[in-house]
Formats: structure tokens, C-alpha cells, sequence
């Protein structure tokens, strides 16, 4: 899978089962300016828990986790207001 841009997404791996929607969610919001998924991870824990989490802010904005019980994916957000952008995030995710 080569390289592409779609919108806001930055697609250099592939994406896990269900972390398209997710995505597609981000995108559609204001104060995110771009998002880059990273590698897959397989989990050695058998199965854990689900969904999108919010791990550390970084420079340009913030690290999530998206898990679905057997893998992990990186997910990079480049965001222009770090408020809102937890603001939205704990809405929608918890």
C-alpha cells in the first residue's frame, strides 16, 4: 500500500477493522488540521479493551491508540486548538 492523501488523512499503512468510521469522525471536525495513522501492533494479551483512546498530547497535537481487542494502531492528530480538540474527543469517546 503506497502513500495517499485523502482530505485530512495521511494513509502510509493500512488501517485496522473499524478504525475507517473513526477517522472518517475526525475529519469532519474543525480543529483537526491532519491525521496520520500509524503501524499495527499485535496485542499479547489476548483480547483487551475496544475503541479509540486519547494517550499523550504532542507537539503538533496528540498520540491516540485505536485497539479492537487483538491489535493496536498508532494514530497521529495535528490539531490548532488542543482544548477543543480534548473537548470534542471526551465527548464523542469517552
Amino acid at each position: 500500500m503506497g502513500k495517499h492523501r485523502s482530505g485530512k488523512l495521511k494513509v502510509e499503512h493500512h488501517l485496522l477493522e473499524g478504525l475507517e468510521n473513526v477517522l472518517g469522525e475526525l475529519q469532519r471536525w474543525d480543529v483537526v488540521d491532519s491525521i496520520i495513522p500509524g503501524r499495527i501492533k499485535r496485542q499479547n494479551r489476548g483480547r483487551g479493551s475496544k475503541g479509540i483512546f486519547l494517550k499523550y498530547k504532542t507537539v503538533s497535537g496528540y498520540k491516540l491508540l485505536y485497539k479492537n481487542g487483538t491489535s493496536v494502531q498508532e494514530v497521529f492528530v495535528v490539531c490548532n486548538d488542543y482544548k477543543g480538540f480534548e473537548k470534542l474527543f471526551k465527548e464523542r469517546f469517552g
